[in-house]
């Protein structure tokens, strides 16, 4: 299967050499890899150039984009950047971050999945972090869900879902959509991605309303931005941010921001929502 790969990255000389290093040392090669440099400052540059000039599937592109980090929106764009480059000729096409190293057959991998079962949509692996010299599963969200970082589509699906939101939760509202046509996510416990750079550290305090912002955008309502808030928090061992989400929910109730699901697909989501929450709970369906 051809895929093409899409890497946004900003000021990532510390990363995208052992990320690209990995991607070429796959026993699937990718057919396309364009490198996104959002407006770097460092040497990121120079490290793809190195990697374009010794493989001719590797290229770049320059995206000139605000200097703040904008969770969602900055990545997306950045994305789009370098997908209006590619030609239509692929079967799967991965936004990938800059920080991962990959397993050697993780494409290869990704590729079986696809192929053996054709209502697959969405594939990936799970991030792994570095604690004290080992290596231990970067515990942020559910083994049903694929991390914004290494996402995967089937061309199909990616269409389908009209690619990726320009928003805070596209890693999540891609899924929720995906299941909303009828495709299955697919997780592979094996694949095991090493994550150089810890989730969130770059974002901005002024993005501290942005998850907030996003459950009301992909129509939770209260009590299921409620629920998830608290999971999330939880995770994070943080109750300000508990607080900031809901904060966050109801200013962009009160602003009435534009949703980013149809309603047809919001009742899909809390309907899917609460199926899973009464699942978790073993309580059955009425």
């Amino acid at each position: 299967m051809d895929i093409y790969i899409i890497i946004p990255a900003h000021n990532e000389e510390e990363f995208i050499g052992k990320a690209l290093q990995s991607l070429v040392a796959q026993t699937l090669l990718p057919k396309q890899i364009v490198v996104v440099n959002d407006a770097s400052t460092d040497g990121t540059q120079k490290i793809i150039d190195t990697f374009s000039e010794k493989y001719d599937f590797i290229q770049s592109v320059f995206h000139n984009s605000k200097k703040l980090h904008e969770p969602g929106s900055k990545v997306i764009n950045a994305f789009y950047k370098g997908f209006e480059t590619l030609d239509d000729d692929f079967d799967i096409i991965c936004k990938f971050d800059a920080d991962l190293i990959f397993p050697k057959n993780y494409l290869q991998k990704i590729a079986e999945a696809f192929k053996n079962d054709q209502t697959i949509g969405m594939a990936g692996g799970f991030c792994y972090i570095e604690k004290d010299g080992v290596w231990v599963l970067e515990n942020l969200t559910n083994k049903d869900h694929i991390r914004g970082a290494l996402k995967a589509y089937r061309k199909d699906c990616f269409q389908q879902i009209k690619g990726l939101k320009n928003a805070m939760g596209w890693d999540t509202v891609d899924e929720l959509q995906a299941q909303y046509h009828g495709w299955k996510i697919k997780t592979d416990t094996s694949l095991q991605v090493k994550h150089l750079k810890p989730t969130g550290k770059v974002y901005s305090k002024a993005s501290k309303h942005k998850q907030g912002e996003a459950f009301y955008k992909m129509r939770y309502g209260f009590w299921l931005t409620l629920i998830a808030s608290a999971k999330l928090a939880s995770k994070k061992n943080s109750f300000s941010f508990f607080a900031d989400t809901l904060k966050g929910y109801f200013k962009a109730k009160n602003a009435k921001l534009d949703f980013i699901v149809s309603e047809k697909e919001g009742e899909f989501i809390r309907n899917l929502r609460w199926q899973n929450i009464r699942k978790k709970l073993g309580i059955g369906n009425s």
